[in-house]
C-alpha cells in the first residue's frame, strides 16, 4: 500500500552548545549546521528509508526549493508539495554535548495549507493505506474526517503536544502516537486512559525505557525494550520510530517486529547529529549491532 502524510517541512537549523542556555543568558555556539527537518519531512524520510512509498502533502516558501528537491532525493512522493508565499517553517535547535535539546519552531508555510490541496493529493490514495499527521500543519481534523470516509488507516502522531488538537482527531483515529509524558497530559484533558480513548492501536513511547503498545479491542499491551546507545542529538528521534513503525506495518510486520524494528532504527538515529538527513536506511538498521 502507500503512506500519506499530512506533514510540516522545515530546515533545522542546529547549534551545538557547550550547555543549554539559560533565562537570560548568552551563549556562544560551538558549531552550527542546517538539516531538512520538521515531523512531518522526518517522518516521509524514515518511511521511505523503511522501504515504503510515501506521498508526502504540505508546502514551502519561495526559499524552500532545497527542501523538495532533498525530499524527492531520499525517494519521498513531492507531487504534493505547494510553494507559497509564506516563508519555510524552520526550527532553532540548541544541542548540547549529551543529545538534550531545545528547540523554537516557526510554522511559516505548514499553517497555510489549502483543502483544495488536501483533497487533490488524497484522491488518489486507496482504502488501507496509512493517512498520518502530526500537529505542525493545519487541516488535522479535516484530514482525519476524510480520511476515515476514504477507508483510510487515520494515524496521528501528537507532537507538538496540544490537549484540543488531539481531542480534535480522535473520533477518526485507528492509531495514535504520543509519548509518556504526552500521554499523561491528554489523560488529564480527557479523563480517560490511553486504553480507553476509542483508538484500537496506541502507542507510547517512554524514552530510555522503550515504547509501549495497547490494543484498546484486547486490551493486551506490549511493551518493547529501547537498545542501549550513546545519545549525541535526540532531535527526530521520535519521528524516526513513527516512520518505521508505520512502514513496518504497511509491508505486513506484526507489531512486536514492527516497533522493534522501529526501536532499531531510533536508536541508531539519536548517535548521529541532525534530522531528516540522518535517519539511517533499513539495511543499516538490520545490519546494526547494539
Amino acid at each position: 500500500m502507500a503512506i500519506w502524510n499530512l506533514g510540516s517541512i522545515n530546515a533545522d537549523m542546529v547549534y551545538s552548545m557547550p550547555h543549554l542556555p539559560a533565562a537570560g543568558e548568552t551563549l556562544a555556539a560551538l558549531r552550527l549546521d542546517r538539516f531538512l527537518g520538521g515531523k512531518g519531512a522526518n517522518m516521509s524520510v524514515a518511511a521511505t528509508r523503511a522501504g515504503c512509498e510515501v506521498h508526502h502533502i504540505g508546502a514551502v516558501g519561495p526559499d524552500g526549493v532545497w527542501a523538495i528537491e532533498r525530499l524527492t532525493a531520499y525517494g519521498a512522493g513531492t507531487e504534493h508539495v505547494s510553494q507559497v508565499e509564506t516563508p519555510t517553517g524552520h526550527a532553532i535547535i540548541a544541542v548540547e554535548p549529551k543529545g538534550e535539546n531545545q528547540i523554537i519552531l516557526f510554522p511559516g508555510a505548514n499553517r497555510v495549507l489549502n483543502s483544495e490541496q488536501l483533497e487533490q493529493a488524497l484522491a488518489q490514495a486507496s482504502a488501507g493505506d496509512i493517512l498520518v499527521m502530526q500537529n505542525e500543519t493545519n487541516l488535522q481534523a479535516e484530514a482525519a474526517q476524510l480520511g476515515r470516509r476514504m477507508g483510510l488507516r487515520v494515524c496521528y502522531a501528537a507532537a507538538p503536544f496540544d490537549a484540543d488538537a488531539v481531542q480534535a482527531v480522535l473520533p477518526y483515529l485507528d492509531f495514535l502516537i504520543l509519548n509518556e509524558v504526552e500521554a499523561q497530559q491528554l489523560q488529564q484533558a480527557t479523563g480517560k486512559t490511553p486504553g480507553e480513548l476509542g483508538v484500537k492501536d496506541v502507542i507510547i513511547t517512554l524514552g530510555s525505557k522503550g515504547a509501549r503498545h495497547i490494543d484498546s479491542e484486547t486490551g493486551a499491551v506490549l511493551d518493547v525494550p529501547a537498545l542501549p546507545v550513546t545519545a549525541v542529538d535526540t532531535t527526530g528521534a521520535g519521528d524516526t520510530f513513527t516512520g518505521y513503525v508505520l512502514s513496518g506495518l504497511d509491508q505486513g510486520l506484526a507489531m512486536a517486529e514492527a516497533m522493534a524494528q522501529a526501536s532499531r532504527a531510533a536508536a541508531l538515529m539519536v548517535t548521529r547529529h541532525g534530522t531528516a538527513d540522518v535517519i539511517p536506511e533499513l539495511a543499516e538498521v538490520q545490519a546494526a549491532r547494539f
